[in-house]
C-alpha cells in the first residue's frame, strides 16, 4: 500500500504522523479499558441512584385586570413539598418483603407446632408433598399488603420531612390511596404555601428525605377577595389525564380550570400552554441537572369593563343593608352596555379555592338559605314587583291611554285609608290611598289598581310582546355558568291558560320573574332612548407578551340587541316619572334621596346629581300567606345627560323605597364622585303632587 511504501522509503513526516495516529489509538484503547473494565462499577453504581423526571410544567396563567388595567386577579410563587411517588418504589419493594415475611411467620405461629413424620419413608414423601407450613396469600390480600406498604413508606418519609421543617405533617390514609389509585402521574403536594425560613431550612437540612423535592408554581392570586368574586368565579385544581399527552412524561405538575365566572369563560385564553423540564436527582435527593426542553407559554390576559372604584363602592353599599345581606346590585353603561359594577351578596373569597376547599367549608357556602356561590345579579330569578310597572307603562301608552286621565282608586274597606282593585270575586290590596290618579302620580306613588286597570286595557298580548323587546325570559349569553332566563312566556305559551287574574298579577310584577341584570337592561333602554344593549363584561383579550405570530389583542365591541320602538316623546314622560319618585314628597323614593332641613325646605342629598327611579316589592306567598319578600329599586342617573342605570335588589327587605334605594344613593354619590365636569342641577322637578 502508499503509506507502507513511504515509510519503507523513511520519509519523517509520515512515519511521525504514523506514529501520532497509533499513540491516539493507545490512548483511546486504554481508555475505553479503563472505563468499561476497571470504573464500570462505578458508573453503574452512579446510575442506580440517580433518579430521572421528565415534568410537564403549566403555563402561568393569564392576568385579570379591570377596565384602568389594575389587577384583579394575578399569580404569585408558591412553594410546595411534593412528594414523588415512583421514586419510593425501591423502599415499597423492600418493606413489602419485610412485611410479608413478618406476616407469614405470625401466620405460622398462630397456626400451632407440626408433627414431623415418624417413619423414614414418610420423611422421604414428605419432600414431595405441599409443605404444611406454606402460607399462601389470596389477590385481595396481595392488594391490601401492598397498599398498607405503600401508605406506611410515604407516611414516614412525610414525618421525616416534617422532623426537619420543625412542623408535624401528617398523611391522610384516603387522599394517599385516592393520590397513587388515579393520578399516579402526578406528585403528591405535602406542604403548600411554605414560609421563607421554611424554604430554606428545607434547602439546608432536606435533601436526605428520599422522593420528596421542592416546586415552585404560580398560584392564582384574587388581591380584592370577595369584592368582585361572582364576576371572577374561582378555579378547581384539574387532575384529569391527558391521554397521549401523559405518556410523554414521567410527572405533570398540577393545573387550574377555571370553575365558573370570567375563570370559566375565558379559561382558554387564560390557561397558556404548558412546558417540558428534565430533572435528574441523585440518591441523596440533590438535583445534579435541570434542564428545560420547552418553555411554558403565559396565557392571554383579560379586560374587564368593571370600575374597582365603582365595584369596591357597590360592594360596601350593599353590606351597609346588614352583614350578612342577600342582594345584588348591577351598575351599567347606558350608552354602550358595559357592566362597570356587578355585585351578589354574600360573596365567597376566591382564594379559598386555590388548594382546595374543606368539604365542611363547601357546605357552608351552599346553605340554602343563604347560597353564597350562587350570583344574584345573574343567577337569581326574582318576582321584579313593582319596578316591572314601566314596562306595563309601555303597554298602556302603546295601547294608546291618556296619560293625563284620571283614574280613581277605590278604597279598601278592610283597610281605612288604602285603595283596592277588585277583579270579579278577587281583591287586590294597593298601598295608595283612595283617591284620583295620574300616570305620574301614579307611577312615583306605585299605585297597584291603576296599573292593573290600565293592563288590562292594554291585554295580555301586547303587555308580553313589549317585554319580549327587551328579551325577557332569554339569556344574555354571559358564558360563565351563571345565568338563568327567568320565566317570561310569549302570548303562544300562555294562550287558553292565563286569565285576567294572571294578567294582572304580571301588570304589578309577580308571576314573572327576572334576574337584577335584566332589569339593568331594562332602565338603561329606557334611560338612552330605547336601544336595548348586551350587557359587556370583557373588552378585550391580549397576550401577555405580543409576539409576530399573535395579534395584539381581541376586541369585543359594544352589541344593540334591539329597539324597543317607542317614541322618545313616551320615553322622556317615563324618565319624567322616575325622577318624580326620587324627588317629590309622594314618592316612593323620595326619602332616599331628598331630605328636609330644619327650615322645612327640602334639599337633595346628592346636589347636582338627579336620579330616575322605581321601587318595588314582591311578596312571595306559600299556602296563600306572605312568607318573604323581594325588595328592588331601578335607576338612572344623571337624569339631564343619563349615563349610568343602576339596579339593586335585596331578599327579605323592608321595601324598595327603604332598602334599596339607600344602597343606590351611596352608587350614585360614588359616580358623583368620577364626574368632576358634572354641572349643578339648575332646580328639582316642580311638578305639583
Amino acid at each position: 500500500m502508499l503509506i507502507f511504501d513511504q515509510l519503507r522509503r523513511g520519509d519523517p513526516r509520515v512515519r511521525v504522523l504514523a506514529l501520532g495516529v497509533l499513540v491516539a489509538m493507545a490512548v483511546l484503547v486504554v481508555g475505553l479499558w479503563h472505563t468499561q473494565i476497571v470504573s464500570y462499577k462505578r458508573y453503574q453504581s452512579s446510575l442506580t441512584t440517580q433518579t430521572f423526571r421528565s415534568v410537564r410544567v403549566p403555563g402561568v396563567r393569564g392576568k385579570i385586570f379591570d377596565r384602568a388595567e389594575r389587577v384583579l386577579a394575578e399569580n404569585r410563587p408558591s412553594y410546595n413539598l411534593n412528594l414523588y411517588l415512583d421514586e419510593l418504589r425501591p423502599q415499597f419493594a423492600a418493606e413489602y418483603r419485610r412485611q410479608r415475611a413478618a406476616l407469614i411467620e405470625q401466620l405460622r405461629r398462630d397456626a400451632g407446632p407440626t408433627n414431623p413424620p415418624a417413619s423414614f419413608l414418610d420423611r422421604v414423601l414428605a419432600r414431595f408433598k405441599p409443605s404444611q407450613g406454606l402460607v399462601r396469600f389470596t389477590p385481595q390480600q396481595r392488594q391490601q399488603l401492598a397498599a398498607n406498604v405503600r401508605y406506611t413508606v410515604a407516611s414516614n418519609a412525610v414525618q421525616r420531612v416534617g422532623e426537619l421543617l420543625g412542623q408535624p405533617i401528617t398523611l391522610d390514609p384516603r387522599a394517599f390511596h385516592r393520590h397513587h389509585n388515579q393520578w399516579p402521574y402526578r406528585p403528591l403536594t405535602i406542604l403548600e404555601n411554605l414560609t421563607p425560613a421554611q424554604v430554606a431550612r428545607f434547602l439546608e437540612r432536606g435533601p436526605g428525605a428520599p422522593g420528596v423535592d421542592l416546586d415552585v408554581l404560580p398560584v392564582r392570586y384574587y388581591p380584592h377577595g370577595e369584592i368582585a368574586a361572582h364576576v371572577l368565579g374561582y378555579l378547581v385544581r384539574d387532575d384529569q389525564a391527558r391521554g397521549d399527552e401523559e405518556a410523554s412524561f414521567s410527572y405533570s405538575l398540577p393545573s387550574y380550570n377555571g370553575a365558573i365566572g370570567l375563570e370559566y369563560a375565558f379559561d382558554d385564553d387564560l390557561v397558556g400552554a404548558a412546558g417540558t423540564k428534565s430533572i435528574v436527582v441523585n440518591s441523596l435527593s440533590y438535583r445534579e441537572t435541570e434542564s428545560v426542553w420547552q418553555t411554558p407559554e403565559p396565557g392571554r390576559n383579560l379586560v374587564l369593563t368593571l370600575d374597582l372604584d365603582l365595584q369596591r363602592a357597590a360592594y360596601h353599599a350593599l353590606r351597609t343593608v346588614a352583614a350578612d345581606v342577600r342582594g345584588a346590585v348591577v351598575v351599567m353603561d347606558v350608552h354602550n352596555g358595559d357592566v362597570v359594577a356587578l355585585v351578589s351578596a354574600p360573596a365567597f373569597n376566591p382564594n379559598e379555592f386555590v388548594t382546595g376547599i374543606p368539604e365542611a367549608r363547601w357546605e357552608q357556602l351552599n346553605h340554602p338559605l343563604y347560597r353564597v356561590m350562587l350570583n344574584r345579579a345573574t343567577q337569581g330569578a326574582y318576582h321584579p314587583g313593582s319596578v316591572f310597572k314601566i314596562i306595563t307603562a309601555l303597554a298602556c301608552f302603546d295601547s294608546g291611554f291618556d296619560p293625563n286621565a284620571l283614574f280613581r282608586v277605590a278604597p279598601d274597606p278592610a283597610r281605612p285609608g288604602r285603595g283596592a282593585f277588585f277583579l270579579g270575586r278577587r281583591k287586590i290590596e294597593d298601598t295608595v290611598p283612595p283617591g284620583d290618579y295620574d300616570f305620574i302620580r301614579a307611577f312615583k306613588r306605585s299605585s297597584n289598581s291603576y296599573f292593573i286597570h290600565y293592563g288590562l286595557r292594554a291585554g295580555r298580548e301586547r303587555v308580553l310582546n313589549i317585554g319580549k323587546r327587551f328579551f325577557l325570559g332569554e339569556r344574555i349569553g354571559l358564558g360563565t355558568r351563571q345565568e338563568v332566563r327567568g320565566y317570561f312566556p310569549t302570548p303562544d305559551e300562555v294562550l287558553g291558560v292565563w286569565s285576567d287574574g294572571n294578567l294582572a298579577n304580571v301588570c304589578i310584577g309577580q308571576e314573572i320573574t327576572t334576574t337584577p341584570l335584566q332589569m339593568a337592561v331594562v332602565t338603561a333602554a329606557i334611560a338612552n332612548g330605547g336601544k336595548v344593549l348586551r350587557p359587556r363584561l370583557v373588552l378585550r383579550v391580549e397576550p401577555a407578551e405580543p409576539t409576530v405570530n399573535e395579534p395584539a389583542r381581541r376586541e369585543f365591541p359594544a352589541t344593540v340587541r334591539g329597539d324597543i320602538g317607542f317614541p322618545d316623546s313616551t320615553l322622556a314622560l317615563i324618565r319624567e316619572a322616575m325622577v318624580a319618585d326620587t324627588e317629590l314628597p309622594e314618592g316612593t323614593g323620595f326619602r332616599a334621596f331628598q331630605q328636609v332641613n330644619a327650615n322645612g325646605r327640602i334639599v337633595p342629598r346628592l346636589p347636582g346629581f338627579r336620579v330616575g327611579g322605581k321601587t318595588g316589592t314582591a311578596e312571595i306567598k306559600e299556602g296563600g300567606r306572605v312568607v318573604d319578600k323581594v325588595t328592588w329599586f331601578v335607576a338612572f342617573g344623571p337624569y339631564e345627560t343619563p349615563r349610568y342605570a343602576v339596579v339593586v335588589m335585596v331578599e327579605s327587605g323592608g321595601s324598595g323605597g327603604g332598602t334599596c334605594a339607600p344602597v343606590a344613593r351611596e352608587v350614585f354619590q360614588a359616580i358623583a364622585a368620577r364626574m368632576p365636569g358634572l354641572k349643578p342641577a339648575e332646580a328639582n322637578l316642580a311638578r305639583a303632587n
